[in-house]
């Protein structure tokens, strides 16, 4: 975007990926936030607890009345009591079947939570994403926002709908069967104090040991994102330069990290659900043979080992799942990190209190002492004074590197200046509403930007309740009319995302005629017409000179035969304006410009 920010992003991907991986983690900012987004569904949470709580302890009731049959039927009592038998099998059977209506509902509850609360969080994020000044993309990777935005909050959302609610489950149905279990025979329960400390002991081991690995496994798929999004938007370079190869082997090297990344940490989350299995497993084996002596000894019935054994494996159960699912609820706690550690990131500098909207606009620009740099080390605009008359064509002009762009940036207020002041109309530029300010310019910059949508739509981009005579008078002044008459739908054709199925200069045409409609006072071309063969460019200069009577224009070319009109020309080398004049006056004095512009015609 801007000279010396482009910089600033190229640094690896691999140092991305480790970058994120290093930033101290904030489990309990994560789930704060997770927190404050559930707590907007009060109603559905008081639900969903219910539904959880009602449908475990009905499930609890179970092993109790399936004791209390086998009591029943137990040899040496005489006759078989059918009736208490096939009563406790009835009651057995309600239960079960409320108890599953109970989790079904229970499921379509959380299932609606979570996707309210990934449609709201992404909303967040996108409106995040529009606060966030421009500097923030220019130092981080487009694919890893993307995974941020997508992925990350697409980890969230499932945990919520299903790790969540076995949770919580695990928890009802430990304390439930821990209780009843009591109440059959606490001398039983005594195993368990040798079992249950070993099961939670390693399982909160695991989870500090695989929490990072998670976080890791998210940096480098972001990395991963980043890397793809970049090699696809330079694809024809890539085969211009015959560079497949080099291409692939680095992104078979960052895609062997993340493989690597996904491999180590489900490595160790694997161990987890086994190992609690085998704890469990062997409490149950204590259970049974403790329960045998006590049966033999008179103090246990065949109904209540029964009920205890079932009980333990209800008790266990839900710690064994809970293991099998910690590596899911750290995969999502390191999501829910990277996804608030973007919404907490410093959004634009907001206007100053009491700042003013730009009103009555005439399009007097002055630059007054400017210095600026991208950072403190860098010093690009150094001492920069500049006078724009209201109606004037001023344009900018220098070395690649010299700061042309940045002095654009510094007008829309993308930055603000570290010293000295921008003035509008007398209007110190932080004295205003950034709104405003940007909205009296109307910009074309090299890079151009369709959407997805008509051409109509496209064109009138900036002004919503623009007509098609409007459309139309800018489209021929910006010469692609005729281009949009011979398509089918015309006007109504519908532009493929980022514009791919029309030309690069078609796609400049577009964003020149969106730029004509809008009725700003003063307008920035940076490069505009870098993409048009000249006599294109020389047509659209003659009309922007006739449309744009009036309008304050400041214009950014390499080519200097398209701005020799220009009511002045800045000269701008190392951050400084070396000469300002007219083509005349500058070519005259055999200085920089002189060099500039004979350099194009030897």
């Amino acid at each position: 975007m801007a000279n010396g920010i482009g910089n600033s992003k190229q640094f690896s991907v691999a140092n991305a990926g480790r970058s994120e991986n290093h930033r101290p983690k904030d489990a309990r900012g994560a789930l704060r936030g997770l927190w404050g987004y559930l707590c907007r569904y009060r109603f559905l949470l008081l639900l969903a607890m219910f539904l959880t709580v009602s449908g475990n302890l009905l499930a609890l009731i179970g092993p109790k009345l399936s004791g209390r049959a086998i009591d029943a039927i137990e040899p040496g009592k005489g006759a078989v009591d059918f009736d208490t038998v096939f009563h406790y099998a009835g009651l057995m059977v309600i239960f079960y079947i409320v108890s599953s209506f109970f989790s079904y509902l229970l499921s379509v509850v959380m299932q609606t939570i979570s996707r309210r609360m990934a449609r709201q969080m992404r909303d967040d994020v996108f409106q995040k994403l529009l606060a966030l000044p421009v500097g923030y993309f220019d130092t981080h990777l487009s694919g890893d926002i993307i995974s941020r935005v997508s992925y990350d909050i697409d980890v969230i959302n499932t945990s919520l709908s299903t790790d969540l609610v076995q949770v919580c489950a695990s928890v009802i149905t430990v304390v439930g069967s821990f209780v009843m279990m009591v109440s059959i025979e606490p001398k039983l329960v005594l195993v368990m104090a040798v079992t249950i400390p070993m099961s939670v002991l390693y399982t909160k081991y695991m989870a500090g040991k695989t929490r990072p690995l998670f976080r890791t496994r998210s940096a480098k798929l972001g990395a991963m994102n980043g890397f793809v999004e970049e090699m696809v938007g330079g694809q024809k370079t890539i085969g211009a330069y015959a560079r497949e190869e080099v291409v692939t082997k680095r992104f078979d090297r960052i895609n062997e990290e993340a493989v690597d990344a996904y491999y180590t940490a489900d490595y160790y989350s694997c161990l987890v659900g086994p190992t609690v299995n085998f704890i469990n497993n062997l409490s149950l084996a204590l259970v049974t043979v403790f329960g045998a002596i006590l049966y033999l000894l008179g103090s246990l019935t065949l109904g209540n080992i029964s009920s205890f054994v079932l009980y333990s494996r209800k008790f266990s159960g839900p710690i064994n799942e809970a293991a099998n699912i910690i590596s899911e609820l750290q995969s999502a706690l390191a999501a829910a990190e990277r996804v608030f550690k973007l919404m907490g990131e410093e959004p634009e500098t907001p206007d100053a209190v009491g700042a003013q909207p730009l009103e009555n606009i005439r399009g007097n620009v002055e630059m007054k002492g400017v210095s600026f740099g991208y950072t403190a080390e860098r010093t690009i605009i150094k001492n920069l004074y500049m006078t724009a008359k209201a109606g004037s064509m001023i344009a900018i002009v220098g070395p690649t590197g010299a700061g042309k762009t940045t002095i654009i940036n510094l007008l829309m207020r993308f930055y603000d200046v570290d010293a000295g002041g921008i003035y509008v109309d007398g209007h110190e530029g932080r004295e205003l509403t950034r709104e405003s300010l940007r909205r009296a310019f109307a910009m074309v910059l090299q890079d151009t930007w369709v959407f997805g949508g008509t051409i109509f739509e496209n064109i009138a981009y900036g002004k919503e309740d623009a007509t098609m005579e409007e459309v139309v008078a800018a489209a021929k002044a910006a010469h692609i009319h005729s281009y949009i008459m011979r398509l089918p739908e015309g006007y109504q054709t519908i532009l493929s995302e980022n514009g791919v199925n029309i030309s690069k200069g078609q796609k400049q045409l577009l964003t020149i005629a969106r730029a004509m409609l809008l009725d700003a006072k003063m307008l920035i071309l940076d490069e505009a017409t870098s993409n048009v063969d000249t006599r294109t460019e020389m047509r659209i200069q003659k009309a922007m000179r006739h449309l744009m009577a009036g309008k304050t224009c400041f214009v950014i070319a390499h080519r200097l035969s398209t701005i020799q009109h220009a009511d002045c020309i800045l000269v701008v080398d190392g951050g400084d304006v070396v000469e300002q004049g007219t083509h005349r006056e500058l070519m005259s004095k055999k200085g920089v410009y002189h060099q500039l512009y004979a350099s194009q015609f030897e």
